[in-house]
């Protein structure tokens, strides 16, 4: 059985929202990295805290009990 892969805000490794939490998850990469580069965005390009609260509202929370 094939399982699709979906993206969810990961509320159990969160600091704010769970975005870059479950962006990491998403692209099996460590969420420390995402974190990093949403920061650096929102200091350089100005659009990191928009695009994270849209973000925020977009990505639905991940089910409980769901791997």
């Amino acid at each position: 059985m094939e399982t699709t892969k979906r993206l969810y805000r990961d509320t159990q490794n969160r600091l704010v929202g769970g975005v870059c939490a479950g962006l990491g998850t998403y692209f099996d990469m460590d969420y420390s990295i995402i974190r990093i580069i949403w920061i650096l965005l929102f200091f350089f390009a100005g659009v990191g805290f928009l695009a994270y609260i849209i973000a925020w509202v977009l990505i639905p929370q991940k089910p409980f009990g769901h791997l």
